[in-house]
Parts: structure tokens; sequence; C-alpha cells
């Protein structure tokens, strides 16, 4: 698995437009990359649609933000499409990005096991080193705070880590 302080591993992948985005072009600018199961799935789209609505306030902080699933770019399309999504998707058809940052793993589910991509996000610096992790995220997570429930949502663990970062 990758750790913070490492270089991340680099990349180029089509996006919904079938245009080749690679990691050596954003050289110079921060890089939310969240890897992701499927495109219309509940988790993802949820994840999909938080991310685009606090789009404003990465690009406030100088981030790309790029989700990433083994579906094709006409899929993403359909999916950006259908739920107004403003960021980016690459399509990691082969599977390399998934595995290069560690994500394709054995999962199990109702007694199976299978392969598949285990949700997480990294965090890649200017430089290109990998500055957050998280694994296995939970998109929205219930959490009691001094017996009150309240709910975390990742994409806002992920924008205030930017700005830790970033001060």
């Amino acid at each position: 698995m990758l750790e913070i302080g490492t270089k991340a591993p680099d990349f180029c992948a089509l996006n919904q437009d079938d245009i080749e985005i690679c990691s050596r072009d954003l050289k110079g600018k921060w890089i939310v990359l969240y890897f992701y199961p499927k495109d219309m799935t509940p988790g993802c789209t949820t994840q999909a649609c938080d991310f685009t609505e606090a789009h404003p306030k990465f690009d406030d902080l100088d981030a790309v933000i790029l989700g990433v699933s083994p579906d094709d770019a006409a899929k993403h399309r359909k999916f950006i499409e259908k739920k107004e999504l403003s960021i980016t998707l690459l399509a990691d058809v082969d599977k390399k990005m998934c595995e290069d940052y560690g994500v394709w793993q054995l999962k199990k589910f109702m007694g199976k096991e299978f392969m598949g991509v285990v949700r997480s996000t990294f965090i890649i610096t200017p430089e290109g080193e990998i500055a957050a992790i998280w694994e296995k995220v939970n998109v929205r997570k219930k959490k009691t705070v001094k017996g009150e429930k309240i709910e975390i949502v990742h994409v806002e663990e992920v924008r205030k880590k930017l700005q830790e970062l970033q001060a």
C-alpha cells in the first residue's frame, strides 16, 4: 500500500470525453484522486454528487477532483449527464490505476469473494507526492458526539484536510 510522503504513481487514463488525462499534465496542482467501484450505484452516486456540490470549494483551493472506476468513458458520460456532475471521471478499464494505487482488492459480499475497487481517496501535492490517504471510505457515516447523532460527509473531511495541508 502507498504511504504519505511517497511519490504518487504516475497515471494516464481517458476521461468521460475520451480525452487522455495524465498526472504529468497536472504537475503544480493539488489533486484529489478518488476511486469508487461503479457508476450509477447508490454510494458512488452520493459520493460523485457530494464532490460536484463541493466542486467550487475545491476550485478555490486550486485542486482538481478526479474520480476513477473501471467503467468505460461512455458509461461515465451517461453517469455525468444523468446526475449533472461537474467533476472529471477517469476510465480505468484495464484496472492499472486501481492496481498501482492498491485499491483493486479481494472483497467479500454476502458470502462471496471477488476482486473489486475498495473505495479510497488520495490527496496528491503539486509536486506529485501523496499527502493524505483514506481507505475503505464510508461516503457518509453517522457518529454520536455528546449524545447527538451527526453525519460526517467524506467530501468535507477531504476539503478540510486539503485546507490544512495548504495552510
